[in-house]
């Protein structure tokens, strides 16, 4: 065998171990984000975390989730507002990165790119500017659904205004929100992400003395409509979703509050 050859055979071997190290090396950084993705971060609310249709839990620093791989989005982002959260400082927008935390492979944002929708955030970067980590983690692909422009940046808006609002006068509300994954959708991007036709929120507060809970869906679409019209009983939003919301509570609670559509103990002047 000739020096040129030999020479040919050690680069393709160097080039060989060198790859395969990068792989099983990133293989094993992947490893460690998910697991550290399945362990509850010292301010998660363990106690109203919803129950997860899809086994697939996800816990950050500022927020929670319930990612579907079927739909290529959460389920559910569930996270806490305290009124210490809410600051009206201005990070710089990040780019989207992919959720490497998601053990199935969270969705590219590519697959929103010309697609005529919006990466609409389910955990607003508005909730979490507290710091810049906290901001930029709402930029991670799991926290994402495809909304049309007006819907994201009128009704949808609105409710996200007033959440803040209550978080600022109850001093923290516990929020539950998504797209409802059911039934026909279309489809965006090479890996089909679900674009959902309607959108829920889902709040419970129990800072004043008296726990209290509402929820709101929204068709998918933009509405001049008063935010109480979207008021629904959480019971109505678990039927369509198939998810329980807060089975940590008392039964005898959790019954009485998820069964009314009520919103007289919500403030909407």
């Amino acid at each position: 065998m000739n020096k040129r050859a030999v020479y040919s055979i050690v680069a393709i071997t160097i080039v060989l171990v060198v790859y395969a190290y990068d792989y099983f090396l990133n293989q094993e950084v992947r490893t460690q984000v998910v697991n550290e993705g399945n362990i509850p971060k010292s301010d998660t609310n363990e106690y109203f975390l919803p129950t997860s249709t899809t086994g697939q839990i996800v816990h950050h620093n500022g927020y929670s989730l319930s990612y579907s791989e079927t739909h290529e989005q959460a389920e559910w982002v569930a996270y806490e507002l305290k009124k210490s959260h809410l600051s009206s400082t201005n990070h710089k927008r990040p780019y989207f990165e992919i959720d490497k935390a998601v053990k199935t492979g969270a969705a590219s944002w590519r697959n929103y790119k010309n697609s005529g929708y919006d990466r609409g955030h389910l955990c607003p970067a508005g909730d979490r500017r507290y710091t810049k980590e906290a901001h930029d983690e709402t930029f991670l692909t799991s926290n994402i659904s495809p909304q049309e422009h007006q819907f994201n940046s009128g009704i949808w808006n609105r409710l996200e205004q007033k959440v803040r609002y209550w978080a600022r006068k109850d001093d923290g509300v516990f929020v539950v929100t998504g797209g409802v994954l059911k039934g026909s959708m279309k489809t965006i991007g090479k890996e089909d992400v679900a674009v959902p036709n309607q959108f829920y929120k889902v709040l419970i507060d129990n800072n004043t003395g008296k726990t209290k809970m509402i929820g709101f869906l929204m068709p998918h679409k933009d509405s001049r409509q008063p935010l109480y019209e979207f008021v629904v009983s959480v019971d109505t939003i678990e039927k369509l979703t198939g998810i329980d919301f807060f089975p940590e509570l008392e039964d005898s609670v959790e019954n009485r509050l998820e069964a009314s559509n009520s919103y007289k103990d919500w403030s909407f002047n």
